[in-house]
């Protein structure tokens, strides 16, 4: 069996020893599609808590949150010192149970470009103060860069490992509409198309099951991602939890979520036309509680590992 080339492959190789991602959610941070900027209620799907770091929910520093045009920050101080708690916390435990040795900053729950520069720039350069962090990561939409931040992450890039994570889901226009996206396919194709040529690292976030979408349409979304030059994936059913716009739908039978059947499917596709070079960095999501409520199926990770390995078995790769 050969195995997919993922992106702990990819670190290994260029590092030489183990390096991991420490998930960070700092509080303050939101989404434009969540404030109102340009859209109301964030994408259908979006419960703001499930999107939280490996540390839990987002701490609340009174209804305190910033955006592009925030002249001031009186809660830096506060965001740095989560920002050193939730590292030193997670890297440690990542060290003793997995002798991790080298650490990338992920910068994961909501969009983690979206607040002034001056903000940006202490929290990315505090994160790399860290003892053994070798670069970033930092999850964002491609409608939510100033050029002054794109060009000191690509200043950054230049001694630093800086991977941007953008949510592609999908190349449709007419899906993203559907799911409150708040932004076009055109946009993510212009950012990463500009990041790559900037030298930036790129993964790109795909989303199966998105409503009204075949089988055809998730693979040309996959094409296209691939196209643009992506350095890494990853791959996400989508389920529907409690309190979104989505659950609402498929409570009144306007939305049925993808069956396993058909996720293995369009994934096992998707990886099988995947170029060489890009690594993946998730094959499958879901959450294990009471939040779920559909599809089931996808309640159990270790389950859906297991089920993908054995759909792969018979193109000869593992995961």
């Amino acid at each position: 069996m050969k195995q997919i080339y993922t992106y702990g492959n990819y670190l290994k190789k260029k590092f030489n020893s183990k390096v991991y991602k420490v998930g960070i959610n700092i509080s303050g941070f939101t989404c434009p599609n969540i404030d109102g900027t340009i859209a109301k209620g964030g994408c259908t799907f979006c419960e703001n808590d499930s999107f939280s770091a490996s540390t839990g929910k987002t701490q609340n520093l009174k209804g305190f949150y910033l955006n592009l045009d925030s002249k001031e920050n009186p809660n830096l101080d506060k965001q740095l010192q989560q920002l050193e708690v939730q590292f030193n916390t997670i890297s440690k435990k990542q060290a003793d149970e997995y002798n991790a040795q080298k650490f990338i900053v992920y910068f994961q729950s909501f969009t983690n470009t979206y607040a002034p520069f001056s903000t940006l720039k202490a929290l990315y350069d505090k994160a790399l103060s860290f003892d053994n962090v070798i670069g970033l990561s930092i999850g964002t939409r491609s409608d939510c860069i100033t050029e002054e931040t794109f060009d000191y992450l690509c200043e950054l890039n230049k001694d630093k490992e800086i991977w941007i994570e953008f949510g592609i889901q999908s190349v449709y226009d007419k899906t993203l509409e559907k799911i409150n996206r708040g932004h076009s396919s055109d946009n993510v194709k212009e950012w990463i198309l500009k990041s790559k040529k900037r030298g930036l690292h790129i993964c790109g976030h795909l989303i199966f099951g998105l409503p009204d979408e075949s089988k055809e349409m998730m693979l040309e979304t996959s094409k296209q991602a691939y196209e643009w030059g992506i350095d890494s994936v990853k791959y996400h059913p989508l389920y529907v939890v409690k309190k979104t716009a989505l659950a609402n739908d498929f409570i009144k039978g306007n939305f049925t979520p993808i069956s396993e059947e058909d996720y293995l499917d369009v994934l096992i596709e998707s990886i099988k036309i995947k170029p060489s070079n890009v690594s993946v960095q998730r094959v499958t999501a879901g959450i294990n509680d009471d939040s779920l409520l559909s599809p089931l199926w996808c309640k159990d990770k270790n389950i859906q590992i297991k089920k993908i390995n054995n759909a792969l078995k018979p193109f000869g790769l593992k995961y």
